[in-house]
């Protein structure tokens, strides 16, 4: 018998009572992998770790009305509970220190300790966001030194630095379209977004006061030309297009889409999430991009905001460069300079405004900067080469054994795309991906894109090693082989993972969003 457990978890049990894998424990533990109960059942509301003193009941009350009516019922815990909780979670962590991410579409890399360390050097970490120019000229120097290698890279003359993330960077671009449709007194309300586009993408078209239609795509993946070509007229204001698009696939297209584009009397955006793939080897401005943003915390190695902020720089076309928001940073004689609303000369007059109080991402621009520094152009342009060829590699050798829908429209770029056909009855790519977890991987992204049933994602980044992609490519393997025969223990499956799989349908029904007394649940 395994112990009662506050937190209801119980070990996977074989019919004889034990658990998968040896014996229950008292516990619930096994080993070093450790069951850990939430911090509410560790702690008492009624005690706490510090002694505090008794409030002064004289005080002036600053709180103006705002003060507790209510105890909270917060658990009080000692330091070395609290820190023997929160260590004890972080063990349960999957992260890219640990092994391989597949997240397609995330760009989830390593990240070199080098750019930590000078992200937390004196004058980057501490620097306060409204400290005189004159004190912080450096960290003005590494935004325009970061600012004139984006603009190197992708061949546009303008960018806004300034944009949080990927889709604050593409409100940002879209923003900067309709400043310059207005200018011209020309009011278009629609913006074509493609099957094979993100998410986000629609989403931020709407969020601007859009009207949002879809363009299908080709049975090989890739944008509908004539279709496009057919819908475009005097009231589309612009196109929205990831490339590498969604299913792993480059846009052969692009140029010609926008050309018609243009010609119709709108505007082109490039959605740069996938920029990895082509980072050094293609410049965005050459196939007639007006606006992209630049997800800094992929393309450049955080990844994906390592847990906190994100950066999404935008490059704009001579067409919308007059229109970018404000600030940003001018080098002069005496050295660097924000230009902020009251200082914009005629040249930026234009402007739409700004998108954030301050001037963007610290953290993000020094740990970019530090890695196109230390990679070079060759390297950058490496990058991209290896992230193409390990994805490839990774298509290729489970096309055998997975459905990839879109394996004859050639070579994939940064990520490869399969999907459930071919599994048994009743099994679906969640049960591949719980098994997966057993395997000690963080699962692929999946049922995206929308356009593969039972998609599943792979994007391994050109970070991993080929022994470290063999073993991640036997392990799919694997348990892409049970999923086709039936295997019906992936339907339990996660078996050797802290926690067993939750029963989703109940946690979306009845979601608990607030913790109330245990013994009222």
């Amino acid at each position: 018998m395994n112990a009662p457990n506050k937190s209801g978890w119980k070990p996977a049990m074989t019919a004889d009572g034990d658990t998968v894998g040896g014996p229950a424990t008292y516990t619930g533990n096994r080993a070093l992998m450790l069951d850990e109960a939430l911090i509410f059942e560790i702690g008492d509301k009624n005690t706490t770790g510090v002694d505090l003193p008794e409030p002064d009941t004289n005080a002036p009350n600053r709180l103006g009305g705002m003060e507790r009516a209510a105890d909270i019922g917060l658990p009080g815990l000692s330091e070395p509970e609290t820190v023997r909780h929160y260590t004890r979670l972080s063990r349960q962590n999957y992260a890219i220190d640990l092994g391989l991410f597949p997240l397609g579409s995330c760009t989830m890399k390593h990240n070199p300790r080098l750019n930590e360390k000078v992200a937390r050097m004196p004058g980057f970490a501490d620097l306060h966001p409204m400290a005189p120019t004159s004190t912080t000229q450096g960290a003005l120097a590494v935004i325009y030194q970061l600012a004139e290698w984006l603009k190197t890279l992708t061949g546009m003359p303008a960018v806004a630095m300034s944009p949080k993330a990927g889709a604050h960077g593409e409100l940002c671009g879209i923003l900067a379209i309709r400043a310059a449709l207005e200018a011209r007194g020309d009011a278009r309300k629609v913006v074509l977004c493609p099957e094979s586009a993100h998410g986000t993408n629609p989403a931020t078209a709407a969020f601007a006061g859009y009207e949002v239609e879809d363009i299908p795509a080709t049975p090989e993946g890739r944008v509908d030309l004539a279709a496009l070509e057919a819908r475009l007229g005097p009231d589309v204001a612009a196109v929205m297009i990831t490339n590498p698009n969604t299913c792993g696939l480059f846009e052969r297209d692009f140029r010609k889409i926008a050309d018609a584009v243009h010609a119709a009397g709108g505007l082109v955006y490039c959605d740069g999430a996938n920029f990895n793939a082509i980072v050094g080897r293609v410049r965005p401005g050459d196939l007639g991009v007006d606006a992209m943003h630049i997800n800094l915390h992929k393309t450049f190695s955080t990844p994906h905001g390592g847990g906190g902020p994100g950066s999404g720089p935008v490059v704009f076309s001579e067409a919308l460069a007059p229109f970018a928001p404000l600030p940003f940073v001018e080098k002069t004689v005496d050295g660097y300079e924000l230009v902020e609303e009251e200082t914009a000369g005629d040249h930026h007059q234009l402007s739409f405004g700004r998108m954030t109080a301050f001037h963007g991402q610290m953290g993000m621009f020094t740990r970019a900067l530090t890695y196109m520094l230390s990679h070079g152009a060759d390297g950058l342009k490496q990058v991209s080469e290896d992230a193409v060829l390990n994805a490839n590699y990774i298509l290729r050798s489970l096309e055998d054994v997975l459905f990839a829908p879109y394996a004859d429209s050639g070579p994939c770029m940064h990520e490869a795309l399969f999907g459930d056909k071919g599994f048994a009855e009743g099994m679906t790519t969640l049960d591949l991906a719980k098994g997966l977890i057993d395997e000690g991987f963080h699962p692929m992204t999946m049922y995206f894109p929308l356009v593969v049933h039972g998609a599943m994602l792979v994007e391994p980044t050109e970070t991993e090693s080929k022994a470290a992609l063999d073993q991640f490519i036997g392990a799919m393997r694997s348990v892409a082989e049970r999923a086709i025969a039936g295997d019906q223990s992936l339907k339990t499956a996660p078996h050797y993972a802290p926690m067993r799989r939750l029963d989703e349908t109940l946690a979306a029904r009845k979601p608990v969003l607030a913790w109330s007394d245990p013994g009222l649940v």
